[in-house]
Protein backbone atom coordinates (compact mmCIF):
# COMPACT_ATOMS: atom_id res chain seq x y z
CA UNK A 1 0.00 0.00 0.00
CA UNK A 2 1.60 3.20 -1.03
CA UNK A 3 2.29 5.93 1.84
CA UNK A 4 0.74 9.48 1.25
CA UNK A 5 3.62 11.71 0.57
CA UNK A 6 2.47 14.31 2.14
CA UNK A 7 1.49 12.26 5.51
CA UNK A 8 -0.11 14.56 8.53
CA UNK A 9 1.33 13.20 12.53
CA UNK A 10 -0.54 13.20 15.91
CA UNK A 11 1.21 16.51 16.83
CA UNK A 12 -0.04 18.20 13.70
CA UNK A 13 -3.30 17.12 14.48
CA UNK A 14 -2.94 18.60 18.43
CA UNK A 15 -1.58 22.01 16.73
CA UNK A 16 -4.99 22.65 15.34
CA UNK A 17 -6.42 22.20 18.43
CA UNK A 18 -7.32 18.26 18.61
CA UNK A 19 -7.02 16.86 21.96
CA UNK A 20 -8.08 13.24 22.26
CA UNK A 21 -6.19 10.34 21.23
CA UNK A 22 -9.13 8.24 19.92
CA UNK A 23 -10.13 11.14 17.72
CA UNK A 24 -6.83 12.15 16.53
CA UNK A 25 -6.29 8.47 15.32
CA UNK A 26 -9.66 8.29 13.58
CA UNK A 27 -8.56 12.00 11.83
CA UNK A 28 -5.44 9.90 10.68
CA UNK A 29 -7.21 6.45 10.07
CA UNK A 30 -9.26 8.25 7.28
CA UNK A 31 -6.51 10.65 5.58
CA UNK A 32 -4.52 7.58 5.01
CA UNK A 33 -7.49 6.23 2.66
CA UNK A 34 -7.21 6.26 -1.16
CA UNK A 35 -9.31 8.75 -2.14
CA UNK A 36 -7.25 11.73 0.22
CA UNK A 37 -3.43 10.16 -0.62
CA UNK A 38 -2.49 13.41 -2.60
CA UNK A 39 -4.03 16.14 -0.98
CA UNK A 40 -0.71 18.22 0.17
CA UNK A 41 -0.14 18.50 3.80
CA UNK A 42 -0.83 21.83 3.87
CA UNK A 43 -4.72 21.43 2.51
CA UNK A 44 -4.91 18.44 4.91
CA UNK A 45 -4.28 20.75 7.97
CA UNK A 46 -6.65 23.55 5.90
CA UNK A 47 -9.45 20.43 5.54
CA UNK A 48 -8.87 19.19 9.45
CA UNK A 49 -9.08 22.56 10.85
CA UNK A 50 -12.35 23.08 9.22
CA UNK A 51 -13.64 19.50 9.93
CA UNK A 52 -12.57 20.50 13.83
CA UNK A 53 -13.82 24.04 13.71
CA UNK A 54 -17.97 23.14 12.42
CA UNK A 55 -18.48 19.31 12.47
CA UNK A 56 -22.04 19.94 11.72
CA UNK A 57 -20.98 20.63 8.20
CA UNK A 58 -19.27 16.80 7.88
CA UNK A 59 -21.41 15.00 9.63
CA UNK A 60 -23.35 13.73 6.22
CA UNK A 61 -20.14 13.65 4.60
CA UNK A 62 -19.70 9.39 3.60
CA UNK A 63 -16.06 9.62 4.40
CA UNK A 64 -15.84 12.48 7.32
CA UNK A 65 -19.10 11.40 9.30
CA UNK A 66 -17.47 9.27 11.52
CA UNK A 67 -14.90 12.16 12.93
CA UNK A 68 -17.46 14.78 12.43
CA UNK A 69 -20.55 12.60 14.96
CA UNK A 70 -17.21 12.37 17.45
CA UNK A 71 -16.25 16.39 17.31
CA UNK A 72 -20.10 17.25 17.52
CA UNK A 73 -20.19 19.28 20.99
CA UNK A 74 -23.37 19.56 22.72
CA UNK A 75 -23.75 22.95 24.62
CA UNK A 76 -26.28 23.87 26.68
CA UNK A 77 -29.01 26.49 24.78
CA UNK A 78 -28.93 29.34 27.82
CA UNK A 79 -29.11 32.11 24.74
CA UNK A 80 -32.02 31.97 22.76
CA UNK A 81 -32.37 32.72 19.26
CA UNK A 82 -34.94 35.33 17.88
CA UNK A 83 -37.82 33.46 16.01
CA UNK A 84 -37.55 36.29 13.25
CA UNK A 85 -34.90 36.00 10.55
CA UNK A 86 -34.27 40.05 9.85
CA UNK A 87 -34.44 41.08 6.52
CA UNK A 88 -31.08 41.34 4.46
CA UNK A 89 -29.77 42.28 1.13
CA UNK A 90 -28.30 39.13 -1.05
CA UNK A 91 -26.65 39.75 -4.28
CA UNK A 92 -26.59 37.23 -6.91
CA UNK A 93 -29.21 35.00 -4.99
CA UNK A 94 -29.42 32.68 -7.54
CA UNK A 95 -26.30 31.03 -7.29
CA UNK A 96 -25.26 31.19 -3.44
CA UNK A 97 -25.71 28.06 -1.96
CA UNK A 98 -27.87 27.08 0.37
CA UNK A 99 -26.03 26.83 3.26
CA UNK A 100 -24.37 29.98 3.35
CA UNK A 101 -28.01 31.71 3.14
CA UNK A 102 -28.91 29.04 6.29
CA UNK A 103 -25.60 30.56 7.59
CA UNK A 104 -26.46 34.15 7.30
CA UNK A 105 -30.06 33.26 8.31
CA UNK A 106 -28.88 31.98 11.51
CA UNK A 107 -26.70 35.18 12.05
CA UNK A 108 -29.98 37.45 11.27
CA UNK A 109 -31.95 35.67 14.21
CA UNK A 110 -28.80 36.65 16.77
CA UNK A 111 -30.36 39.04 19.73
CA UNK A 112 -27.49 41.41 19.23
CA UNK A 113 -28.07 41.62 15.27
CA UNK A 114 -28.73 44.40 13.76
CA UNK A 115 -28.47 44.58 9.87
CA UNK A 116 -26.54 41.91 7.12
CA UNK A 117 -26.09 41.93 3.85
CA UNK A 118 -24.47 38.45 1.79
CA UNK A 119 -21.70 39.25 -1.13
CA UNK A 120 -22.16 37.17 -4.52
CA UNK A 121 -19.17 34.93 -3.99
CA UNK A 122 -21.04 33.80 -0.70
CA UNK A 123 -20.20 30.32 -0.05
CA UNK A 124 -20.56 27.64 3.35
CA UNK A 125 -18.16 28.30 6.05
CA UNK A 126 -18.29 28.35 9.58
CA UNK A 127 -19.97 30.76 11.99
CA UNK A 128 -20.72 33.55 9.37
CA UNK A 129 -20.91 31.90 5.89
CA UNK A 130 -17.71 33.49 3.50
CA UNK A 131 -18.90 36.25 1.96
CA UNK A 132 -21.23 36.89 5.15
CA UNK A 133 -21.72 40.66 6.56
CA UNK A 134 -23.07 41.14 9.71
CA UNK A 135 -23.35 44.21 12.06
CA UNK A 136 -23.88 43.67 15.87
CA UNK A 137 -24.80 45.85 18.19
CA UNK A 138 -21.54 46.94 20.64
CA UNK A 139 -20.52 42.94 20.19
CA UNK A 140 -17.78 41.33 18.53
CA UNK A 141 -18.08 37.57 17.13
CA UNK A 142 -14.80 35.89 16.55
CA UNK A 143 -15.76 33.37 14.30
CA UNK A 144 -17.49 36.28 12.98
CA UNK A 145 -14.51 37.27 11.95
CA UNK A 146 -12.42 33.87 10.87
CA UNK A 147 -9.49 31.98 12.14
CA UNK A 148 -6.85 34.05 9.56
CA UNK A 149 -7.74 37.07 10.69
CA UNK A 150 -6.85 40.31 8.91
CA UNK A 151 -6.28 38.46 5.59
CA UNK A 152 -5.80 40.62 2.62
CA UNK A 153 -5.09 41.38 -0.66
CA UNK A 154 -1.70 43.74 -1.65
CA UNK A 155 -0.97 44.97 -5.05
CA UNK A 156 2.02 46.43 -6.27
CA UNK A 157 2.02 48.28 -10.36
CA UNK A 158 5.32 48.81 -11.99
CA UNK A 159 6.59 50.56 -14.71
CA UNK A 160 7.27 47.79 -16.93
CA UNK A 161 5.18 46.54 -20.14
CA UNK A 162 3.37 43.05 -19.78
CA UNK A 163 5.94 41.75 -22.19
CA UNK A 164 8.14 41.49 -19.93
CA UNK A 165 6.34 38.88 -18.09
CA UNK A 166 7.54 36.89 -21.29
CA UNK A 167 10.62 37.52 -22.29
CA UNK A 168 11.70 36.99 -18.20
CA UNK A 169 9.72 34.06 -17.70
CA UNK A 170 11.99 31.98 -15.82
CA UNK A 171 13.87 34.86 -14.12
CA UNK A 172 10.94 36.62 -12.79
CA UNK A 173 9.78 32.71 -11.98
CA UNK A 174 12.84 32.13 -9.37
CA UNK A 175 12.43 35.53 -8.09
CA UNK A 176 9.12 34.09 -6.34
CA UNK A 177 10.63 30.92 -5.49
CA UNK A 178 13.73 32.63 -3.67
CA UNK A 179 11.81 36.01 -2.18
CA UNK A 180 8.56 33.96 -0.85
CA UNK A 181 8.32 31.66 2.10
CA UNK A 182 4.47 29.10 2.23
CA UNK A 183 3.01 27.15 4.46
CA UNK A 184 3.66 26.09 8.17
CA UNK A 185 7.35 25.89 7.75
CA UNK A 186 8.76 27.76 5.32
CA UNK A 187 10.42 30.92 6.45
CA UNK A 188 13.62 33.08 5.88
CA UNK A 189 16.75 32.38 7.64
CA UNK A 190 16.99 36.06 8.48
CA UNK A 191 13.19 37.56 8.85
CA UNK A 192 12.64 41.55 8.90
CA UNK A 193 12.12 43.28 11.83
CA UNK A 194 9.39 44.80 11.68
CA UNK A 195 7.98 47.99 14.11
CA UNK A 196 4.27 45.61 14.78
CA UNK A 197 6.64 42.84 16.79
CA UNK A 198 7.44 45.73 19.46
CA UNK A 199 3.64 46.20 20.20
CA UNK A 200 2.71 46.08 23.97
CA UNK A 201 -0.06 43.60 23.10
CA UNK A 202 2.61 41.07 22.85
CA UNK A 203 3.15 41.48 26.48
CA UNK A 204 0.09 42.32 27.93
CA UNK A 205 -2.25 39.34 26.43
CA UNK A 206 -1.65 36.03 27.00
CA UNK A 207 -2.57 34.28 23.87
CA UNK A 208 -0.43 36.78 22.17
CA UNK A 209 2.80 36.76 23.96
CA UNK A 210 3.14 33.20 23.70
CA UNK A 211 2.81 33.58 19.16
CA UNK A 212 5.48 36.27 19.32
CA UNK A 213 7.93 33.96 18.57
CA UNK A 214 6.31 32.33 15.47
CA UNK A 215 5.56 35.72 14.79
CA UNK A 216 8.97 36.83 14.35
CA UNK A 217 9.79 33.74 12.42
CA UNK A 218 6.86 33.98 10.15
CA UNK A 219 7.41 37.31 9.15
CA UNK A 220 6.86 38.20 5.43
CA UNK A 221 5.96 34.54 4.67
CA UNK A 222 2.23 33.35 3.44
CA UNK A 223 -0.21 30.77 4.35
CA UNK A 224 -0.97 27.97 2.68
CA UNK A 225 -4.85 26.54 1.43
CA UNK A 226 -5.68 29.30 -1.18
CA UNK A 227 -2.91 32.18 -0.55
CA UNK A 228 -0.80 32.90 -3.32
CA UNK A 229 1.73 35.73 -4.73
CA UNK A 230 1.65 35.99 -8.34
CA UNK A 231 3.08 38.48 -11.18
CA UNK A 232 1.09 39.39 -13.62
CA UNK A 233 -0.55 41.94 -16.08
CA UNK A 234 -2.40 45.20 -14.47
CA UNK A 235 -4.69 46.96 -17.18
CA UNK A 236 -5.72 50.14 -16.19
CA UNK A 237 -8.82 51.24 -17.94
CA UNK A 238 -10.64 54.39 -15.98
CA UNK A 239 -8.69 57.45 -16.74
CA UNK A 240 -9.87 58.89 -13.22
CA UNK A 241 -8.77 56.91 -10.96
CA UNK A 242 -6.65 57.42 -7.63
CA UNK A 243 -3.47 55.64 -8.50
CA UNK A 244 -2.77 58.09 -10.93
CA UNK A 245 -1.84 55.90 -13.58
CA UNK A 246 -2.55 56.34 -17.24
CA UNK A 247 -4.78 54.01 -19.04
CA UNK A 248 -2.78 51.02 -20.24
CA UNK A 249 -1.06 48.23 -18.96
CA UNK A 250 1.85 47.26 -16.73
CA UNK A 251 4.06 44.57 -14.78
CA UNK A 252 1.69 43.71 -11.56
CA UNK A 253 2.62 41.64 -8.35
CA UNK A 254 -0.39 40.47 -6.44
CA UNK A 255 0.07 38.50 -2.75
CA UNK A 256 -2.82 37.17 -0.68
CA UNK A 257 -2.65 36.03 2.77
CA UNK A 258 -3.00 37.01 6.44
CA UNK A 259 -1.94 36.88 9.95
CA UNK A 260 -0.80 33.58 10.05
CA UNK A 261 -0.54 31.20 13.48
CA UNK A 262 -1.07 34.70 15.40
CA UNK A 263 -4.24 35.51 14.11
CA UNK A 264 -5.21 31.34 14.19
CA UNK A 265 -4.44 30.97 17.95
CA UNK A 266 -6.82 34.42 18.68
CA UNK A 267 -9.42 33.17 16.73
CA UNK A 268 -9.47 29.79 18.44
CA UNK A 269 -8.63 30.69 21.84
CA UNK A 270 -11.66 33.96 21.58
CA UNK A 271 -13.56 31.68 20.34
CA UNK A 272 -13.40 29.26 23.18
CA UNK A 273 -14.43 32.03 25.49
CA UNK A 274 -17.03 33.31 23.88
CA UNK A 275 -18.45 29.87 23.71
CA UNK A 276 -18.33 29.37 27.26
CA UNK A 277 -19.74 32.49 28.24
CA UNK A 278 -22.68 32.68 25.04
CA UNK A 279 -23.68 28.76 24.86
CA UNK A 280 -26.11 28.89 21.97
CA UNK A 281 -28.19 26.38 19.98
CA UNK A 282 -26.22 24.21 17.46
CA UNK A 283 -26.98 25.87 14.78
CA UNK A 284 -25.74 29.41 15.80
CA UNK A 285 -22.61 27.95 18.37
CA UNK A 286 -19.83 29.38 16.23
CA UNK A 287 -21.80 32.61 16.38
CA UNK A 288 -20.76 33.23 20.32
CA UNK A 289 -19.94 36.85 20.80
CA UNK A 290 -17.95 39.07 23.45
CA UNK A 291 -19.80 42.12 24.75
CA UNK A 292 -17.27 44.73 23.98
CA UNK A 293 -17.86 46.42 27.55
CA UNK A 294 -16.17 43.10 28.98
CA UNK A 295 -12.32 42.30 29.55
CA UNK A 296 -12.45 39.92 27.33
CA UNK A 297 -14.03 41.43 23.99
CA UNK A 298 -11.61 44.58 24.42
CA UNK A 299 -8.89 41.95 24.50
CA UNK A 300 -10.13 40.41 21.52
CA UNK A 301 -10.68 43.87 19.67
CA UNK A 302 -6.84 44.43 20.66
CA UNK A 303 -5.39 41.28 19.49
CA UNK A 304 -7.49 41.21 16.27
CA UNK A 305 -6.24 44.56 15.38
CA UNK A 306 -2.34 43.49 16.21
CA UNK A 307 -3.56 40.29 13.74
CA UNK A 308 -4.50 42.77 11.30
CA UNK A 309 -1.34 45.35 11.19
CA UNK A 310 0.91 41.76 11.38
CA UNK A 311 -0.65 40.44 8.32
CA UNK A 312 -0.08 43.92 6.42
CA UNK A 313 3.09 43.90 7.70
CA UNK A 314 3.96 40.46 6.17
CA UNK A 315 2.51 42.05 2.63
CA UNK A 316 4.75 44.81 2.45
CA UNK A 317 7.98 42.75 3.69
CA UNK A 318 6.89 40.38 0.20
CA UNK A 319 6.17 43.45 -1.90
CA UNK A 320 10.09 45.14 -0.48
CA UNK A 321 11.53 41.75 -0.96
CA UNK A 322 10.24 41.42 -4.66
CA UNK A 323 11.10 45.17 -5.43
CA UNK A 324 14.39 44.81 -4.64
CA UNK A 325 15.02 41.92 -6.47
CA UNK A 326 13.04 43.46 -9.40
CA UNK A 327 15.50 46.29 -8.99
CA UNK A 328 11.73 48.68 -9.51
CA UNK A 329 10.06 50.59 -7.06
CA UNK A 330 6.23 50.43 -6.99
CA UNK A 331 4.30 53.38 -8.92
CA UNK A 332 1.34 52.25 -6.84
CA UNK A 333 0.10 50.01 -4.86
CA UNK A 334 -3.48 49.12 -3.46
CA UNK A 335 -4.11 47.01 0.14
CA UNK A 336 -7.07 46.38 1.53
CA UNK A 337 -8.50 43.12 3.97
CA UNK A 338 -11.67 40.91 4.94
CA UNK A 339 -11.70 38.70 7.80
CA UNK A 340 -12.40 41.58 10.35
CA UNK A 341 -14.54 44.05 12.41
CA UNK A 342 -14.45 47.24 12.10
CA UNK A 343 -16.65 50.28 14.18
CA UNK A 344 -18.58 51.70 11.96
CA UNK A 345 -21.90 54.33 11.72
CA UNK A 346 -24.53 52.75 9.88
CA UNK A 347 -27.31 54.59 7.45
CA UNK A 348 -29.61 55.09 10.36
CA UNK A 349 -27.06 56.85 12.80
CA UNK A 350 -26.14 54.07 15.26
CA UNK A 351 -22.87 52.78 15.43
CA UNK A 352 -22.00 49.45 15.07
CA UNK A 353 -19.53 46.56 15.05
CA UNK A 354 -19.49 45.68 11.75
CA UNK A 355 -17.62 42.21 10.33
CA UNK A 356 -16.79 41.41 7.22
CA UNK A 357 -16.00 38.01 6.85
CA UNK A 358 -14.29 37.48 3.63
CA UNK A 359 -16.09 40.30 2.42
CA UNK A 360 -14.45 43.45 0.94
CA UNK A 361 -14.62 47.18 2.39
CA UNK A 362 -16.36 49.44 -0.20
CA UNK A 363 -16.98 52.44 1.41
CA UNK A 364 -17.37 55.76 -0.76
CA UNK A 365 -13.49 55.48 -2.71
CA UNK A 366 -12.35 52.98 -1.14
CA UNK A 367 -9.78 50.73 -2.93
CA UNK A 368 -9.54 47.05 -3.20
CA UNK A 369 -8.31 44.29 -5.74
CA UNK A 370 -11.33 41.38 -5.62
CA UNK A 371 -9.31 38.35 -7.52
CA UNK A 372 -10.75 36.17 -9.99
CA UNK A 373 -8.92 32.56 -10.15
CA UNK A 374 -5.53 31.30 -11.23
CA UNK A 375 -7.11 31.85 -15.17
CA UNK A 376 -9.66 34.33 -14.83
CA UNK A 377 -8.59 38.09 -14.06
CA UNK A 378 -9.04 40.25 -10.73
CA UNK A 379 -10.42 43.42 -10.49
CA UNK A 380 -9.37 47.06 -9.28
CA UNK A 381 -11.94 48.83 -7.55
CA UNK A 382 -13.69 51.89 -6.33
CA UNK A 383 -16.33 51.31 -3.36
CA UNK A 384 -19.39 53.59 -4.15
CA UNK A 385 -20.95 53.84 -0.04
CA UNK A 386 -23.86 51.17 -1.18
CA UNK A 387 -25.97 51.20 1.74
CA UNK A 388 -27.96 47.95 1.43
CA UNK A 389 -24.24 45.77 1.50
CA UNK A 390 -23.32 47.68 4.47
CA UNK A 391 -20.59 49.62 2.34
CA UNK A 392 -18.89 45.93 1.53
CA UNK A 393 -18.19 43.86 -2.06
CA UNK A 394 -17.41 40.15 -2.69
CA UNK A 395 -13.95 39.48 -1.48
CA UNK A 396 -12.90 37.42 -4.39
CA UNK A 397 -15.19 34.67 -6.76
CA UNK A 398 -15.89 32.37 -4.14
CA UNK A 399 -15.72 28.38 -4.26
CA UNK A 400 -18.23 26.36 -6.21
CA UNK A 401 -16.58 23.24 -5.06
CA UNK A 402 -15.40 22.82 -1.50
CA UNK A 403 -11.51 21.04 -0.76
CA UNK A 404 -13.25 17.93 -0.88
CA UNK A 405 -14.98 17.94 -3.82
CA UNK A 406 -12.83 19.21 -5.65
CA UNK A 407 -10.16 16.90 -4.59
CA UNK A 408 -12.68 13.74 -5.44
CA UNK A 409 -14.13 15.60 -8.49
CA UNK A 410 -10.50 17.04 -10.23
CA UNK A 411 -8.16 15.14 -11.94
CA UNK A 412 -4.15 16.55 -12.61
CA UNK A 413 -4.25 16.12 -15.88
CA UNK A 414 -7.22 17.51 -16.87
CA UNK A 415 -6.03 20.59 -13.95
CA UNK A 416 -2.49 20.59 -15.73
CA UNK A 417 -3.91 21.23 -19.25
CA UNK A 418 -6.28 23.79 -18.52
CA UNK A 419 -3.62 25.74 -16.94
CA UNK A 420 -1.03 24.81 -19.95
CA UNK A 421 -3.94 26.00 -22.11
CA UNK A 422 -4.40 29.54 -20.50
CA UNK A 423 -0.67 30.01 -20.19
CA UNK A 424 -0.53 29.98 -16.45
CA UNK A 425 3.13 29.21 -14.53
CA UNK A 426 2.13 27.46 -11.48
CA UNK A 427 4.87 27.20 -8.64
CA UNK A 428 3.07 24.78 -5.77
CA UNK A 429 -0.80 24.37 -5.66
CA UNK A 430 -3.12 21.70 -5.18
CA UNK A 431 -6.13 20.23 -6.77
CA UNK A 432 -8.36 21.84 -4.18
CA UNK A 433 -6.67 25.49 -5.65
CA UNK A 434 -7.48 24.59 -9.01
CA UNK A 435 -9.67 27.49 -11.40
CA UNK A 436 -12.89 24.62 -11.85
CA UNK A 437 -13.05 25.10 -7.90
CA UNK A 438 -14.02 28.63 -8.26
CA UNK A 439 -16.81 30.47 -9.17
CA UNK A 440 -17.22 32.59 -12.43
CA UNK A 441 -15.70 36.19 -11.28
CA UNK A 442 -17.54 37.99 -14.50
CA UNK A 443 -20.86 36.77 -12.62
CA UNK A 444 -19.63 38.15 -9.11
CA UNK A 445 -19.06 41.17 -10.50
CA UNK A 446 -22.01 41.43 -12.62
CA UNK A 447 -23.99 41.11 -9.33
CA UNK A 448 -22.11 43.94 -7.59
CA UNK A 449 -22.41 46.54 -9.88
CA UNK A 450 -23.85 49.16 -7.77
CA UNK A 451 -21.25 48.21 -5.25
CA UNK A 452 -17.80 49.01 -6.76
CA UNK A 453 -16.74 50.81 -9.91
CA UNK A 454 -14.13 49.05 -11.47
CA UNK A 455 -10.52 51.04 -12.38
CA UNK A 456 -8.64 47.74 -14.31
CA UNK A 457 -7.78 44.46 -13.83
CA UNK A 458 -5.10 41.81 -12.39
CA UNK A 459 -4.56 39.15 -14.39
CA UNK A 460 -2.47 36.03 -13.51
CA UNK A 461 0.89 34.81 -15.21
CA UNK A 462 2.80 33.42 -12.77
CA UNK A 463 1.38 32.15 -9.59
CA UNK A 464 3.16 30.76 -6.16
CA UNK A 465 1.11 28.79 -3.71
CA UNK A 466 1.95 26.40 -1.13
CA UNK A 467 3.41 22.95 -2.42
CA UNK A 468 3.06 21.04 0.63
CA UNK A 469 5.64 19.14 2.13
CA UNK A 470 7.64 17.67 -1.13
CA UNK A 471 8.45 21.55 -2.20
CA UNK A 472 6.84 19.87 -5.75
CA UNK A 473 3.88 21.89 -7.62
CA UNK A 474 1.36 18.91 -8.74
CA UNK A 475 1.38 20.99 -12.38
CA UNK A 476 4.95 20.32 -13.07
CA UNK A 477 7.73 22.70 -11.68
CA UNK A 478 9.23 22.87 -8.05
Amino acid sequence: MAKATNKLHSKDLRQLGFTDEATISLALDILDQRQFRKLDKGSAQALLQEIQTDPHKFVRDEDWRPLAQKLVPQPSRDVKLNLEIKDYRRYGDAFIEDGARKQMDTAMQLPITIDGALMPDAHQGYGLPIGGVLAADNAVIPYGVGMDIGCRMCLSVFDLPPRYLDQRTQELRKLLLNNTRFGGKEVFKNPTDDPVLERPEFKEIAVVRGKREAAINQMGSSGSGNHFVEWGVVEISAEDNELNLPVGQYLGLLSHSGSRGLGAAIAQHYTKVAMNKCPLPPEARYLAWLDMNSQEGQEYWRAMNLAGDYASACHHDIHRRLSKALGENALAQVENHHNFAWKETLSDGREAIVHRKGATPAGEGVLGVIPGSMTAPGFIVRGRGERDSLQSASHGAGRRMSRGQAMKTLKEGEVHRYLRDHGIELIGGGLDEAPMAYKDIHQVMAHQRDLVDVLGSFTPKIVRMDAGKSGKSRYGGE
